[in-house]
């Protein structure tokens, strides 16, 4: 059975093939690493929740997108339906981070009037010897385009679950806010249903007072 949660959240991995995605969610969801990874095909699905303050638990519905040119028709359905992305490149490789303002672009045009919640993300901090970006170059682009940045190793367990909880925070609070709510055939937020058992006894005692039924 599924831990209860208060709201979900759908966000996608977008970036370059190789970059590390499918990496980066089997750290973040089952805590494991391996050297060797197939290229995506497609999508592939993911899930875990996060507790984002006391009492509230988010549940984070992540879908892994193909990297590769060929597979853009397929993954392009799922932006609308998200509310979150993560904006990969492999530190390094300088082309993966050339081609994130293409990947940020192509989204934005096609989640329109939306507008999705983004985190860049330079992975392979480990291979530090090898990079070819700077951290200077990346606050930059993320600086540009109004995003936060974060640099992470699936390998080393670096940066991983501070990166999701970053993005899901974001999203929580613009919420809060009223920027970004439910909406009817939109799957980007959907909310759960609340178990009395989850209110304090203190509450739960308070409300039945108040009740007139």
């Amino acid at each position: 059975m599924d831990a209860l949660w208060q709201y979900q959240f759908r966000i996608i991995l977008l970036g370059d093939s190789t970059v590390g995605k499918s990496s980066l969610l089997k750290r973040f969801t089952d805590g494991v690493y391996s050297d060797v990874a197939d290229p995506t095909v497609g999508v592939d699905f993911y899930a875990r929740s996060l507790d984002i303050e006391p009492g509230v638990k988010i549940k984070l519905q992540l879908w892994d997108t193909a990297g590769q040119e060929r597979f853009r028709s397929i993954t392009t359905s799922y932006y609308r339906n998200s509310v979150g992305g993560l904006l990969v490149f492999d530190l390094t490789n300088r082309k993966t981070f050339d081609h994130i303002r293409e990947w940020h672009r192509e989204v934005s045009e096609h989640i329109l009037p939306h507008h999705m919640i983004y985190i860049l993300i330079g992975h392979k901090s480990d291979l530090n010897r090898d990079r070819k970006v700077t951290r200077d170059e990346a606050e930059q682009l993320a600086a540009e385009l109004g995003i936060r940045y974060v640099e992470t190793s699936a390998k080393c367990n670096s940066n991983v679950e501070r990166a999701f909880e970053l993005l899901s925070r974001d999203i929580y609070e613009l919420m809060k806010m009223g920027e970004i709510s439910t909406r009817e055939g939109w799957d980007g937020v959907k909310s759960g249903l609340i178990p009395k058992a989850l209110y304090p006894a203190e509450e739960e005692a308070e409300r039945e007072k108040s009740c007139n039924c």
